[in-house]
């Protein structure tokens, strides 16, 4: 089996991470239980997560010229990711602020830094989206960049995996430029104000869909096709947080090799199940390995 190229655009960030027994409320001041500092943002999660689901990946995205900027370039290349187009500019580099609490749920506060300054692709950038099987993109850096990248993507024939996130506007340019969405129902209700009780509402926009719904598993849509529903893998929840990138990443990888969607779907969730089995973000993405465990698990 051929390995599948996967091009990755979106963000970089250090993720500043505290445990607690529970989340603390506005105005409240909790004592936590640990600490720990690592590389993460939905782009290079989902591009470390490729790389261990099977795929080569390369990156595109922006850091900054502080600290935070050298130690992320390093952990995502030691990943094995491609990061010969990772821009460095002037500033900091995006911080991700995360909470988790004992149940395995997380608070999120995200500072773009470099991100936001990540415009204007270059030939060369626009090249290694071309050449890839599978372009793979999030919300985390400017719209307009995403669309080129989409627009790129689409003129060549790789395929567009969008994941809409976090929630915000998205262009009809850079829908009609989308073969696969991926969304959660917080996602999906500021797409098309319905959640997991129309999930084929999402097919307004993009021929087809993953809805994920946590613990409950996903829906997958496609146009003229009945709903499918995809059950969650049960598994002991540590942390939650880079669980949708496992999912986003490994559902990218199985479809540029070839397999059918729905089956994409299962080893999706597989996926997403062997992320929350660890703390962190880009440290509990799961090798291909442990996706195939579970995935090999009766229902």
């Amino acid at each position: 089996m051929q390995q599948t190229r996967i091009a990755v655009v979106g963000s970089a960030n250090m993720d500043l991470v505290g445990t607690a027994a529970a989340l603390p409320r506005p105005g409240e001041t909790l004592l936590g239980d640990d600490f720990v500092m690592l590389p993460g943002g939905k782009g290079a999660n989902q591009a470390v997560a490729a790389v261990r689901a099977g795929a080569s990946c390369v990156f595109l995205g922006a850091i900054g010229s502080d600290a935070f900027g050298v130690t992320l370039k390093a952990r995502i290349t030691a990943a094995g990711v491609d990061t010969g187009h990772l821009r460095v500019v002037y500033g900091s580099s995006g911080v991700a602020l995360v909470m988790v609490g004992g149940a395995g749920e997380h608070a999120i506060l995200v500072t773009p830094g470099a991100n936001d300054a990540f415009t204007g692709l270059t030939e060369g950038e626009l090249a290694a989206v071309r050449e890839a099987d599978v372009l793979v993109a999030q919300l985390e850096v400017p719209v307009e960049t995403v669309t080129a990248a989409a627009l790129a993507a689409r003129s060549a024939g790789t395929r567009v995996v969008l994941n809409a996130a976090p929630a915000r506007p998205v262009p009809a340019e850079l829908l009609a430029a989308t073969d696969l969405l991926v969304v959660n129902e917080t996602e999906a209700r500021a797409l098309t104000g319905r959640g997991r009780d129309d999930p084929g509402a999402l097919l307004a926009a993009v021929p087809r869909a993953v809805l994920t719904i946590g613990g409950d598993g996903a829906w997958y849509v496609e146009r003229d096709r009945p709903a499918v529903h995809v059950p969650a893998v049960k598994v002991d929840v540590v942390d939650s947080t880079a669980a949708g990138d496992a999912f986003t990443a490994a559902l990218a990888v199985a479809w540029g090799e070839g397999r059918e969607l729905v089956e994409a779907v299962h080893w999706a969730a597989a996926a997403g199940a062997a992320c929350v089995r660890r703390l962190g973000a880009s440290v509990a993405l799961p090798r291909r390995v442990e996706i195939d465990e579970l995935f090999s698990r009766p229902v």
